[in-house]
């Protein structure tokens, strides 16, 4: 199939069309850290603030439309992960709140000895609120990965579900080096022994469909900061599950899913702009997405058209991503850190992290950043995967993350700068 030309997309975010000091437009190849936005999800904020701005569940007009507002997120958001249904959409600030609020629930069911499963290939959401239940006496097994090609080590996590195993925590794909991990299969093994699977796919969610049905898992949490929407989290949850853990909440609170998981007064306004990037990336995926339909014969409506836009999008990314690492490669003195085999791209998201030998991080960025290419240094949460590198007392990795709008040109730009550059050494 042909790649999908988004040039056109561009204008429909405000931040791209910013320049430096001497007229170059700035590159934002900081995606994984967090997007921009389209117009369409800054003008949903602001009408929800001149419309519907009010607290939910009063008798009057602005409070029904928050809670419509409120509702049509978590339709949207459904939609975009094939949820069966709106009500095991839970809400808010960040998926880091929410899996520490919603895994002391799942910590309240567990018992000294318990064992849970987690990577270290993973962000640190989802591994430090695991590590916290160890108060309770439960024991947290770390799954190592092979450092050659930073895949996760499949026998070694098979190895180490037993019947004592309650839940198996594990990334979609790692947001430090781009692997995508098969969890569909990790959920087999865990649900083989009767462990729940709790799935962080903030960092995939730009780049590829997710659907939580087809993987079989029990929990899946995502960022819509990180999909072009405003900062804002959302787990979703089996609502049977959700039903029955304990909710750690304020008593007047309602004690059903997914609102007793929603501490204190929703961001309303966020949800508004979710819905409105869910709508973004539906009307890329009827534009430029029609090509996929036939892999998805059952979708219809919104669900097709993401599925659509999200198969669109990773069409488009894969060229720039062979193009990114083909030209770090040819540079002397780069290291990169994740698959660099083309046959296997299919299993890594278009984010590169890479080091230069006998510069610092920090100078590389700096360096990258003062020419107006927008790119991450450091360990991005992912503290275990630089760990297991050998690069966290070092600096840990320069991260680049490519998404759909972003160009051939910028890619170029961003390796002549490379190219070009004196480092500090």
């Amino acid at each position: 199939m042909p790649t999908p030309n988004f040039t056109s997309l561009r204008a429909q975010f405000p931040a791209l069309q910013q320049r430096d000091k001497t007229g170059r437009p700035y590159v934002f190849f900081d995606g994984p850290g967090g997007t921009q936005v389209p117009q369409r999800v800054i003008d949903a904020i602001a009408h929800f603030y001149t419309h519907a701005n009010a607290n939910t569940h009063g008798q009057y007009l602005y409070s029904a439309r928050a809670e419509a507002a409120a509702q049509a997120a978590r339709q949207a958001m459904a939609d975009f992960l094939n949820a069966p249904s709106a009500e095991e959409i839970v809400f808010g600030p960040s998926s880091s709140n929410l899996v520490f609020n919603i895994s002391r629930a799942i910590g309240a069911q567990m018992s000294p000895g318990d064992e849970i499963v987690v990577t270290r290939l993973d962000h640190d959401a989802n591994i430090s609120p695991w590590l916290a239940l160890q108060e309770k006496g439960v024991t947290v097994k770390f799954t190592d990965f092979d450092v050659e090609d930073c895949t996760l080590n499949l026998p070694h996590l098979e190895s180490l579900i037993t019947p004592k195993t309650k839940l198996v925590a594990v990334g979609y794909a790692s947001n430090a080096v781009g692997t995508i991990n098969p969890v569909k299969e990790i959920a087999a093994m865990a649900h083989a022994v009767g462990a729940k699977i709790w799935v962080d796919a903030v960092h995939l969610a730009p780049h590829a469909p997710i659907d939580v049905q087809a993987i079989d898992c029990d929990f899946l949490m995502c960022s819509p900061y990180k999909f072009f929407g405003p900062h804002s989290g959302v787990v979703w949850g089996r609502y049977e599950l959700l039903d029955q853990l304990p909710a750690y909440k304020v008593r007047p609170a309602e004690n059903i899913p997914p609102h007793k998981f929603e501490l204190g007064t929703g961001n309303f306004e966020a949800m508004a702009g979710v819905t409105a990037a869910i709508d973004y990336l539906a009307d890329l995926g009827k534009t430029y997405g029609a090509d996929f339909a036939a892999e998805y014969p059952d979708f219809s409506g919104r669900r097709l058209a993401l599925k659509q836009a999200m198969r669109a999008i990773a069409a488009y990314e894969r060229p720039l991503l062979k193009q990114m690492i083909d030209g770090l490669q040819a540079i002397p003195g780069i290291r990169i850190y994740g698959i660099t085999n083309k046959t296997h791209y299919n299993w890594r998201t278009p984010t590169v992290a890479f080091t230069k030998a006998g510069v610092p991080t920090p100078d590389i960025a700096k360096t990258l950043g003062d020419a107006g290419i927008f790119v991450w240094d450091g360990h991005y949460y992912a503290i275990e995967v630089v760990k297991r590198l050998g690069l966290y007392e070092n600096g840990g990795m320069i991260r680049v993350g490519i998404a759909h709008y972003n160009t051939v040109a910028e890619v170029d730009r961003f390796l002549k700068t490379m190219q070009n550059s004196q480092f500090k050494l």
